[in-house]
């Protein structure tokens, strides 16, 4: 096997490792809901605390990615990750678990921009595209953890329990694909975050991440509470993994997508599946209706992180791993607002309508984007 190669597998490894810890945590929301006896506007603020932990770690990821290659924040923040998502599991009060959900969103900031930073580097060695297929490990494993925490609901197993488990053996995989990551991915320019007049290419990029991440966010964190409370669906987790498990499958076509209609046209065809299907789990929120709705936004979603990755790594201001940690920061900002947003709006009306926000946030995309290709033409 090719060096390469190798380093593709591996780096798709945490890819996958990620995105089963994130959903465990996502998939159980319901669960910490119940716990604490939280409605759905302290829910809202609890979920508060994972953005703006990612956003303190803005400084921190920027100076690890301009001081370091980026395999060695990668594990470290890795094995902080899971030791948080144990923390989460076993915590006892309200406070422990605050603690707990900061450690786990600001190890998961630099964990994603290490990875994300990595996969740029390593697409340089392939000549056709292969981001996409990335993020279409990371859905997968989100679609792991979601069907092993259906699995975890369904039997009844505790929270504690389930979330040791996952964590135990995600750090022994870690550690056996470790050694074979990219090294010597350091970029010798453009490490360091210029204050004053923002990149345009940048800007316009980092408001549709932003937009994306109160749409994918947002159903990270609230699909499983809509089939538990709108649709009265006892396996609430069936809506997250319906989602998950067409944006998995689409992302393995994102790429092929990417070469045949082009970036543009995709960012519309995103933005119009979004929006039909959130508003069909809308005005038809029952269990089949709904679970065709979250299908069709599962495809929507899927192509517009690892599309977006893609042309921010095209900077010629600033180098991969900057790029990406300031684009992320936009995401950020979309999962600070758009979360708990729908949570206090849920609280002020209901759920339905509450979504409603995912189809604004979708139909952003068509003239967000147009400016960007506007922009982009005229600078070539």
């Amino acid at each position: 096997m090719t060096k390469k190669n190798k380093q593709r597998i591996s780096l798709s490894v945490y890819f996958l490792l990620s995105g089963v810890c994130f959903a465990s945590w996502a998939s159980r929301i319901p669960t910490i809901k119940t716990l604490y006896n939280l409605n759905d506007a302290e829910l809202g603020n609890l979920l508060l605390v994972l953005p703006i932990s990612s956003l303190i770690g803005l400084p921190i990821s920027g100076w690890l990615v301009s001081k370091f290659d980026s395999r060695k924040p990668l594990i470290f923040s890795f094995i902080l990750f899971s030791i948080a998502l144990i923390l989460i599991g076993i915590s006892d009060s309200i406070i422990m678990l605050i603690v707990a959900l900061f450690l786990f969103a600001f190890n998961l900031r630099i964990l994603n921009i290490s990875v994300n930073t990595q996969s740029l580097t390593v697409q340089k060695s392939f000549t056709k595209k292969i981001i996409g297929s990335f993020h279409g490990v990371w859905s997968s494993g989100s679609l792991l953890g979601v069907g092993f925490s259906t699995l975890m609901v369904k039997m009844e197993i505790p929270i504690s329990y389930h979330f040791i488990s996952v964590a135990l053996v995600g750090l022994l995989v870690a550690f056996l694909a470790y050694p074979f990551l990219l090294k010597q991915d350091k970029s010798p320019h453009g490490n360091k975050l210029i204050l004053g007049k923002p990149d345009k290419m940048i800007m316009l990029l980092g408001i549709i991440i932003f937009f994306a991440a109160v749409c994918e966010g947002g159903m990270f964190d609230w699909s499983g509470v809509y089939f538990k409370d709108v649709v009265k669906e006892d396996v609430f987790t069936l809506g997250y993994l319906i989602f998950i498990l067409f944006m998995t499958l689409s992302r393995f076509f994102s790429d092929i997508l990417m070469d045949k209609i082009g970036f543009s046209k995709l960012y519309i065809l995103s933005s119009t599946l979004i929006a039909s299907g959130v508003l069909t789990a809308i005005i038809f929120p029952y269990f089949w209706p709904a679970l065709i709705g979250f299908s069709i936004v599962g495809i929507g979603v899927a192509a517009i992180f690892p599309m977006t990755f893609m042309l921010a790594g095209t900077s010629k201001k600033y180098s991969a791993g900057m790029a990406v940690s300031i684009i992320t920061t936009y995401a950020i900002a979309g999962m600070l607002m758009g979360p708990p947003l729908l949570g206090y709006i849920a609280h002020a009306f209901n759920l339905k309508i509450s979504f409603l926000l995912f189809v604004f946030s979708a139909l952003m995309f068509i003239p967000i984007s147009k400016l960007f290709f506007k922009y982009q033409k005229k600078q070539a």
